[in-house]
């Protein structure tokens, strides 16, 4: 059981990760103005990935309330 609740902590702890390193490659593209329609296209997929990390922090927190 304790393997099994080690695992489930590192796959949250990736997701959050990975959600937080998306949004941060989205935020740079915006930075490097390309143009209007992939500005906008940009600000939905920043607006989704702020959605991802949000989601993978509440899954983390879920399985290890001690985990800010």
């Amino acid at each position: 059981m304790h393997d099994h609740l080690e695992l489930e902590l590192a796959r949250a702890r990736q997701r959050v990760k990975r959600a937080e390193l998306f949004l941060t490659r989205a935020n740079e593209m915006l930075d490097e103005e390309r143009g209007v329609g992939i500005s906008l296209a940009l600000c939905c997929r920043i607006r989704s990935e702020q959605k991802r990390v949000a989601e993978a922090r509440l899954r983390l927190r879920q399985i290890d309330p001690t985990t800010h």
